[in-house]
């Protein structure tokens, strides 16, 4: 009980500009817990598709492939369909790779979406707190020119006291955001560069299995 009434206290006392802190944490915080759900199903999702594709390629059953890809959600399995599309076309690596690249860029707008917003909304939140605590500091400052001279001191430590409560919170706020900025963008990476990874595992197997040459080399023949 003593703490939500020290909560209430600080959020009165810091003025106007708590309010619009508070809504700016929280509209991160909604971003980085969605963001942290929708990252950790694509993994797990990927994680799966990846052992059943790895069979399906083993065996050559690459309709099988493209099948899986259109009915399941994995971005790996789009990344290994698109190029096992591309392999009924060409039979060149670079070919293949380039697909599989484009597959990547389609899918990194997705796994990056909002995530840069929870940074700028970090920023925002200190530059609020800034921003109250100087308006603070004028409004005490204006106050304590009209006030008595014996009260003046006493005023004015109050009154800063009181402005500088908006630059806390502004801190408190950024700080959670800044972490989990940092925390989602090290998960998109990692989902990143297991795609990369698979695919290419999966271009030197099909490079293996039907001889595939590049560009460089046919212009040699």
């Amino acid at each position: 009980m003593d703490f939500f009434n020290t909560v209430v206290r600080f959020f009165q006392d810091g003025g106007a500009f708590m309010l619009p802190i508070s809504i700016v944490l929280a509209v991160g915080l909604a971003i980085a817990v969605e963001r942290y759900l929708f990252l950790t199903k694509t993994h797990r999702a990927n994680q799966r598709a990846i052992g059943e594709i790895q069979t399906l390629l083993n065996a050559q059953n690459y309709q099988a492939i493209i099948t899986y890809a259109r009915t399941n959600k994995a971005t790996v399995a789009d990344l290994v369909a698109a190029g096992v599309e591309r392999l009924n076309y060409s039979k060149k690596r670079e070919d293949i790779e380039y697909a599989m690249e484009e597959s990547v860029v389609e899918v990194m707008p997705r796994l990056e979406k909002r995530t840069a917003y929870m940074a700028t909304l970090a920023n925002i939140a200190t530059l609020l707190g800034l921003l109250g605590t100087i308006i603070g500091l004028i409004a005490a400052f204006s106050a304590v020119a009209n006030a008595d001279p014996s009260e003046k001191a006493s005023l004015l430590s109050q009154s800063i006291s009181v402005a500088m409560n908006t630059t806390a919170f502004g801190l408190i706020a950024a700080i959670p955001l800044l972490l989990c900025h940092s925390v989602i963008q090290t998960k998109t990476t990692d989902i990143i560069d297991s795609l990369e990874a698979a695919g290419v595992k999966c271009l030197n197997l099909l490079s293996l299995r039907h001889g595939m040459s590049n560009n460089e080399n046919q212009a040699e023949d």
